[in-house]
């Protein structure tokens, strides 16, 4: 008898063998391929899905800005709150701003750095040529919802484009940038009426 019970303990163990340490390691080198594999796969859509909310906030920003600027006179040379008093007429009594001094002026009339955040001196159209808001400038407008954003303002005499002379319209371009590098153009013109 006693032979007879060491051969069902024998049969015993053998039906119920386990992981051998060799079979484990293989199995956790698979298992950590397979999750590298699909973490790289998954970190790009993450990324994209984050850009187009940055994309969503840039376009408020630029839109924003935009209504803000072309709010303003149309020139240095013309009448503040519209109407009556417009550069370029009659021709030659009150010219327009030379394209090649666009920017800010102070009450004199004399450029300024468009960097400055005196936003005081900004009453017409070019005087945001050339405007650049970054980081600091934008966290204290707007709060930190805006922090590493960019923006970069463009205004030229562009009145070709809407089928006038060209000094009758001016287009302004609003470039926007996300923290992930993103550069988005918005933009609009202004006309001289």
């Amino acid at each position: 008898m006693l032979f007879k019970s060491s051969k069902i303990t024998t049969s015993y163990f053998k039906n119920n063998s386990g992981f051998t340490l060799i079979e484990l390691i293989i199995g956790i080198v698979v298992l950590s391929i397979s999750l590298s594999i699909i973490s790289t796969l998954i970190a790009p859509a993450e990324q994209k899905s984050a850009d187009q909310i940055l994309q969503v906030k840039a376009a408020e920003l630029g839109q924003s800005l935009l209504n803000d600027i072309s709010s303003r006179a149309f020139d240095h040379n013309s009448d503040m709150v519209g109407g009556l008093i417009r550069c370029g007429e009659p021709v030659g009594s009150n010219a327009c701003t030379d394209p090649d001094k666009l920017g800010p002026e102070d009450g004199n009339g004399l450029r300024i750095d468009a960097n400055e955040d005196n936003r005081e001196d900004y009453n017409d159209v070019d005087d945001f040529h050339e405007y650049v808001a970054k980081d600091d400038a934008l966290d204290n407008s707007l709060g930190d919802s805006y922090s590493s954003f960019k923006v970069y303002v463009d205004v030229r005499y562009a009145g070709t484009d809407l089928g006038l002379a060209n000094n009758l319209a001016k287009r302004i371009m609003v470039t926007v940038t996300t923290p992930l590098g993103t550069e988005i153009k918005f933009a609009t013109h202004k006309a001289n009426f």
